[in-house]
């Protein structure tokens, strides 16, 4: 695989350069500021943790973790659904539902590796599966289904 982020830029910068969402929004100081991109048949994100990241001293907070698939995942159904539709936008989409499995402790002192890709999709949905690596292992699983929102949904429009 290439080096992420080599020249261009990513989902997040490329379709929601103003959103605040805590995990992926690029305009948010205080966010993750996850950065997806599409290689081939996934998407991927790399992320590096910083000690207030931290449950307990050298390993990611478990929450972080669940932000870090939730936000990752979103835009790998996002991206799909728009792809699937033919859009030039990125349609509004939200978490219908998620499960997080994790196999060990993921190490804070390394670079996060996501990888996303769909399982499932429709016009209005798509089931997602990533996985976390740290240097090649898999720290933990998800699962998760995405459905994009109509108008008058508060997400609605919410990349624009």
């Amino acid at each position: 695989m290439k080096p992420l982020g080599s020249g261009e830029r990513s989902l997040q910068e490329t379709y929601a350069p103003n959103a605040r969402c805590f995990g992926c929004g690029p305009a948010n100081p205080r966010g993750l500021h996850i950065r997806s991109y599409v290689q081939d048949d996934v998407v991927i994100a790399d992320w590096k943790p910083e000690p207030y990241h931290e449950a307990f001293e050298g390993y990611v907070n478990g929450g972080i973790i669940g932000v870090l698939f939730d936000c990752h995942s979103n835009w790998t159904a996002t991206y799909s659904l728009m792809k699937r539709k033919g859009l030039s936008a990125a349609p509004g989409t939200v978490t219908a539902e998620y499960c997080v499995t994790h196999l060990s402790p993921t190490p804070s002192n390394r670079t996060l590796r996501l990888v996303s890709k769909i399982v499932d999709i429709s016009d209005k949905k798509a089931m997602v599966e990533t996985t976390l690596n740290v240097d090649g292992k898999i720290t933990a699983k998800f699962k998760g289904t995405f459905v994009a929102v109509k108008e008058g949904h508060p997400a609605y429009g919410r990349w624009q």
